[in-house]
């Protein structure tokens, strides 16, 4: 419930005529807070004064003090040929607190190995900040997703496990 400087991700909270998300409901104490609606989302304040969405605030990591929106990395992923879908989540890690874990599904003629690992670790560093790169990836034959086709990173997130060296970079 705290300012956060200009360019650093956090937590919106707005105030105002405004929906509130669980109205008449005991939920209602956990997104409202001295008249502040607390959205669920993390966005950055420009030096302009305009907001963008970073992440919903789940998708949040922090890993060795940075604040790392998933669908950013995820988006970096996306760019290359070889991944056809994919999703990011934080593990544990005893150094950093957590660090980026990709789930990537490959496109048909790649297969996943360590030069693959170590190609798009090199990747995701190309084309946002270097310490935003997957520590592990792990490539899998698809994303538990819901009817909707929607990916369900709470199962991923629940079925994390310690990075494989295999799968780390160092």
């Amino acid at each position: 419930m705290n300012e956060v400087p200009r360019g650093t991700v956090g937590k919106l909270a707005v105030r105002g005529p405004i929906g509130c998300r669980y109205l008449a409901d005991t939920r209602q104490k956990d997104y409202v807070r001295g008249g502040w609606n607390l959205t669920g989302d993390a966005f950055y304040q420009d030096e302009e004064g305009y907001f963008h969405f970073a992440a919903r605030a789940d998708d949040m990591i922090v890993s060795a003090g940075y604040n790392i929106a998933g669908p950013e990395v995820e988006a970096a992923l996306l760019k290359h040929d070889a991944v056809a879908e994919c999703a990011v989540i934080g593990v544990p890690d005893e150094t950093r607190g957590m660090i980026i874990q990709a789930h990537v599904v490959l496109a048909q003629g790649f297969s996943g190995d360590d030069v693959l690992t170590k190609h798009l670790q090199e990747h995701v560093k190309s084309i946002i900040a270097p310490y935003k790169y997957p520590r592990s990836i792990i490539f899998t034959e698809a994303l538990p997703k819901t009817e909707s086709g929607k990916i369900q990173r709470f199962r991923l997130r629940s079925a994390a496990t310690a990075p494989q060296v295999s799968a780390q970079a160092v």
